[in-house]
Parts: C-alpha cells; sequence; structure tokens
C-alpha cells in the first residue's frame, strides 16, 4: 500500500525540506520504494537541495501541460526518486496547482511511500499539498510562534478529514525559551514524534545537495531522523554505526575537516 504523505508547516524556514529528503534518504535505506515531490513550485527548495536544479521538467510541465508524471520522475543515486519543481519563474504561467491532488493519485501502487514537501503556510498551494496525501506530519520549531502557527495549520487538516501521524519538532537548542516536548502536545493535542537537535552538520550537506544521513549519518539530526523513518516503516531502531557505500565514502572523505 502506498502511503502519501505531505511534510507541512504553518511557516517557511523550519526544515521541512531537509526533513523530506533526509526520511526519503532513510526509507530507501530500509528497503522500500521512495518518491519524494516538491510540492512548493512558487519557491521549490527539494530540487536544489538533491542536487536538481538544473532539471529542465518539472511538477510545473504536469500541472500545465498535463505530461506524464513518467517524464518527471528523475532518480537519487542514494536509491529513492524525486519529482522536482523547476526554479525558472516563467514555468509558473498557466499552472494550476489545484490539479495536484489528481496527479499524486497516479503514484499509488509506484512507491511504498510519497512524500509531499509542501508549501509553507495556509494559501492555495498549501492547502492543495494537504489534499493530496491521506496523511500529513507537521514540523514546527520549539518556539511559541512557530507552534501556534502549526496549531492553525493541525486545524486545516483535521478540517480536511487527513490523518495528522504526529509532529516534528525541529532545531532544538534546549534553550530556557523553548517550549518543551510535553508543552508542545499540550498546545497542539497531538504527539511529538521526534525531537531534532540543531546540528551545524545540516547545513554542510545542504551545501553539498546531499542528504545529511548520507554524508554524517552519526551526527545527532541525523540519528534521530533516522529514528523517526525506523517509526514510519514499523521498524524497531537501535542506533549503529552504518555501512557506506563507495560514493557516501567518497564524499565523506571529500568533507573531512
Amino acid at each position: 500500500m502506498t502511503r502519501i504523505i505531505g511534510i507541512i508547516s504553518g511557516k517557511g524556514g523550519v526544515g521541512k525540506t531537509t526533513l523530506t529528503s533526509n526520511l526519503s534518504y532513510a526509507i530507501a535505506q530500509l528497503g522500500q520504494e521512495v518518491i519524494a515531490i516538491d510540492a512548493n513550485i512558487t519557491t521549490p527548495h527539494l530540487g536544489l537541495a538533491l542536487g536538481f536544479q538544473l532539471a529542465q521538467k518539472g511538477l510545473q510541465d504536469v500541472l500545465r501541460e498535463g505530461i506524464s508524471l513518467e517524464n518527471v520522475i528523475y532518480s537519487h543515486p542514494f536509491g529513492f526518486k524525486v519529482i522536482p519543481s523547476t526554479i525558472n519563474i516563467n514555468d509558473l504561467k498557466d499552472v494550476d496547482i489545484g490539479k495536484l491532488p489528481e496527479i499524486t493519485l497516479n503514484l499509488i501502487g509506484k512507491a511504498d511511500f510519497v512524500f509531499l514537501d509542501c508549501a509553507p503556510g495556509l494559501g492555495r498551494e498549501a492547502i492543495s499539498a494537504i489534499l493530496s496525501g491521506s496523511e500529513v506530519l507537521i514540523v514546527t520549531n520549539p518556539e511559541l510562534p512557530s507552534v501556534t502557527d502549526a496549531l492553525r495549520t493541525a486545524s486545516i487538516v483535521k478540517n480536511s478529514n487527513k490523518q495528522i501521524i504526529g509532529v516534528v519538532v525541529n532545531r532544538v537548542r534546549n534553550k530556557p525559551y523553548e517550549l518543551k516536548k510535553e508543552e508542545i502536545e499540550e498546545i497542539l493535542e497531538l504527539s511529538v514524534l521526534a525531537e531534532i537537535p540543531e546540528d551545524k552538520n545540516v547545513q554542510k550537506s545542504i551545501s553539498l545537495k546531499v542528504p545529511l544521513l548520507s554524508v554524517y549519518p552519526n551526527s545527532p539530526a541525523a540519528v534521530e531522523m533516522k529514528r523517526l523513518a525506523y517509526l514510519l516503516c514499523g521498524f524497531p531502531f537501535k542506533a549503529r554505526k552504518p555501512r557506506l557505500n563507495l560514493i557516501q565514502r567518497l564524499v565523506s572523505w571529500m568533507i573531512k575537516e
């Protein structure tokens, strides 16, 4: 059965794209077929994060011209597939984001997991992405404004009759002004599935256009995202040093300080 999961937030900058790329990688490493979609067509970042920034065709072309999805599915070297959105502003012309739910249905049976990296906020792009999946992961930071935005987002999701799997709290610094896990769960009335710590290696991996888990698999953020991947797959998680393939070993060697 294909699980179509929207990764959403009430505001930008909370780390949706980083989570999408790393969950895609981690779950693919567990033997699952994964497709990651950049559903943020106005300010797309997933393609940039994964090295597909020069893709000539993307989700906008499917939404605008009705070309086949197969023409915009790209294989990533690390074992999963990506449907990017192109970064050319002209590609937004005549695009109907309202077609996204219908298009996404065509992926049922073609992967075990489909992740939608959704647009932030509660605009038409975000709503279309929410409606495109059957499940939702809400991403927030541990500050009150971000959690308040997450509360509004959760309300929209519930009114859309979509299942909220839970909440991912990202960029946790353990500062006195941050909300604790229990406080966030009380405000949102949802379970916090993961608390991903602030990690300097995240920005390094973004600059390399590869998932954090592929180059810094033992970093604090990587371990927590991997634990979340196991949870989503229903597998027991035991932290251990991963075995890297040749490409991963070369990249890791090149960036060692």
